[in-house]
């Protein structure tokens, strides 16, 4: 026989405490004595209590959803932030709701809209692109959005990044000062403002020295078009002497092609670097030169920005940029006497 759902009336009066109180109890961020607190979750543990979170939202409002957006999870960079995100926002008495999308900027707004259609109170997007329209409409609706690991000029939403610009000029200074002549770029997809400001500093600070890439490829955050474009750099009658790849996951395809198909030697014949120092990068196996993303500053800037405008609507939007230094190890030939 099915029970009947145990009330938070009933909670109270096994608890001896009020209905309000219950309700304190079982809600984020409310007050309750730890007397109070002790009570009322022994009380509910005998009777089976859970509290209906959905009629909660409805009379709040609030659901305490976070919709979180992400383009794909094969680049280990995004395990670690959503795992780190989604910690925090538990934390703090959100739950969240995972959601994969292409780069697609139509995929990504149906998705979005989606995500409006839960009542979510805030939306993370987390290196994807979405329409200025969309952005209207969010706002207008008051669920804020914040943009993880990617910016979107004029659209008026908070975006957090690593400083981009500035990691591929660290990346640049590290290769001309090693001695390297012939550099190349397999840069991240250049739909992306992450992949874009990657590119652009990299090539200005190049620029700067004299040097002039001998080829750029996008790579789409792609492995396999990483590892086609490694084969078609390294068939030119010039090769390149050192490759900047746009971040790690098509840094490990780029070496993998070119040690164990094409039979090079990194560092010796051709300089690797990455962008992101995702955990494999410190593995005997790759040993990755790379600059990183300091992730766990890019999580909580993110938490805090989107919990700042969902309980203050008129909060303005920002755009923050935090910077991560250059890891050197054994896939790049180092400048004689460098240090970080």
């Amino acid at each position: 026989m099915a029970q009947t759902k145990v009330t938070s009336a009933e909670v109270a009066a096994r608890a001896g405490v009020s209905q309000s109180a219950v309700s304190r109890v079982f809600t984020p961020g409310a007050s309750a004595s730890a007397k109070t607190v002790e009570k009322v979750k022994a009380a509910a543990k005998e009777l089976g209590y859970r509290p209906n979170v959905l009629a909660r939202a409805m009379v709040s409002g609030k659901s305490r959803i976070i919709g979180l957006v992400v383009a794909y999870l094969d680049n280990h960079f995004f395990p670690v932030a959503l795992e780190l995100l989604s910690n925090e926002l538990q934390k703090k008495g959100y739950h969240v709701l995972i959601f994969t999308a292409p780069n697609s900027v139509d995929a990504v707004d149906n998705l979005v809209q989606e995500l409006m259609d839960y009542q979510v109170d805030g939306i993370i997007a987390a290196s994807v692109s979405m329409s200025s329209t969309l952005a209207d409409r969010a706002k207008l609706a008051g669920i804020p959005v914040v943009l993880f690991n990617r910016g979107l000029d004029g659209s008026g939403m908070s975006s957090v990044t690593s400083t981009n610009t500035e990691g591929g000029r660290k990346v640049a200074e590290f290769l001309v000062d090693a001695g390297h002549q012939r550099i190349a770029h397999i840069s991240g997809w250049s739909g992306s403002s992450t992949g874009r400001d990657r590119a652009f500093g990299f090539k200005e600070s190049l620029a700067k020295s004299g040097h002039a890439l001998v080829a750029e490829i996008d790579g789409m955050y792609s492995r396999e078009v990483a590892s086609e474009a490694a084969r078609d750099l390294m068939s030119r009658p010039d090769p390149p002497d050192a490759i900047f790849v746009g971040n790690d996951h098509m840094a490990f395809a780029v070496m993998d092609t070119i040690r164990f198909e094409l039979g090079l030697r990194v560092p010796e014949d051709v300089s690797i670097v990455g962008y992101d120092d995702v955990p494999m990068a410190s593995w005997a196996a790759y040993d990755l030169t790379t600059v990183r993303q300091p992730v766990n500053q890019m999580t909580e800037a993110t938490i805090d920005t989107l919990l700042g405008q969902i309980n203050d609507p008129t909060r303005t939007s920002t755009k923050i940029e935090i910077p991560g230094p250059l890891i050197a190890r054994g896939s790049a030939r180092r400048p004689e006497g460098w240090t970080p």
